[in-house]
């Protein structure tokens, strides 16, 4: 991913003529690992573990291989593009050097992207760079890791359970993540930053867990602690943004390409732990792609 904290296959690794029997061992040897209860210090992209159990990747997915080629294709998705955006159901792909021309779909070189059908256009790109682009490898992976678990028996977890059984739950050091944290909108002495971290020091292991990987994409904690903690960019610290507006319901959202998350000012400690739990348990949910 562009914060080079999780993984997934690259398109162009056939320049290595063996590379799917590879990609089948790496699945064995993950199989195994679950299988006798070992823990790995080894954290793929979203999409890739949605892979592992057989569900249907979303567009936000691509948010944490491609933040910048995210946001374009959210600003299309919600703004009329009439004489804005020209392109076609193609796209270039960069091979060692050389460019080339992909269709998204039959004639696609010969189809342009219009308001009508830009949610298609949007389907198959992410498509294409989450599941088409490494289909070979996807299915050699899974190929080895199904040797070992079967799909039937890992298909009853989460993408977000099923990092934890890969890796395990991290010592998170609350302390050493709020001294590493930065504030827009407020301060450190505001009363919610104030409730937040009092929610947060009160959270058991599983629930740190899952705040960081709600905010950074993984729960792999940085060696050397929370400061070097990594964003699209490179060296990127814990954010924590003011939401405006009166909507007490709104629950907090995460940008994980930016370690940065987006709280509500809720009026009481109560109601922030409650739409706080309720966020990083259920996370965020987009529209489903086939």
């Amino acid at each position: 991913s562009k914060q080079n904290q999780t993984f997934q296959p690259e398109p162009r690794s056939y320049v290595n003529p063996e590379h799917l029997s590879y990609f089948r061992f790496v699945g064995h040897v993950i199989g195994k690992a679950i299988y006798d209860n070992q823990l790995l210090d080894a954290y793929f992209t979203r999409s890739f573990y949605k892979h592992m159990l057989g569900i249907s990747v979303t567009f936000e997915d691509i948010e944490a291989i491609d933040p910048d080629y995210y946001k374009s294709l959210k600003w299309m998705l919600e703004n009329d593009i009439t004489g804005i955006v020209e392109e076609t159901f193609s796209t270039e792909v960069e091979e060692f050097g050389q460019l080339k021309i992909v269709p998204l779909k039959p004639g696609g070189e010969n189809i342009a992207v219009t308001n009508e059908n830009k949610k298609e256009y949007v389907q198959l790109q992410c498509e294409l760079k989450m599941t088409s682009a490494i289909k070979q490898q996807i299915d050699s992976f899974l190929k080895g890791f199904y040797d070992i678990i079967p799909q039937n028996l890992i298909s009853i977890f989460t993408e977000k359970e099923l990092e934890l059984l890969i890796s395990g739950l991290p010592e998170i050091d609350i302390d050493d993540l709020r001294s590493n944290t930065q504030y827009f909108g407020y301060d450190s002495d505001s009363p919610v930053i104030q409730s937040f971290w009092r929610v947060c020091s009160e959270m058991d292991k599983e629930e740190k867990a899952k705040l960081i990987q709600f905010v950074t994409g993984t729960t792999k904690v940085p060696l050397g602690g929370f400061r070097h903690l990594q964003g699209m960019d490179g060296p990127q610290l814990f954010q924590i943004h003011r939401v405006n507006g009166e909507d007490e319901d709104r629950l907090p959202t995460a940008h994980t390409c930016f370690n940065q998350l987006d709280l509500p000012s809720y009026n009481s400690y109560d109601h922030m732990k409650e739409r706080l739990l309720l966020a990083i348990r259920e996370g965020n949910v987009g529209f489903g792609m086939v």
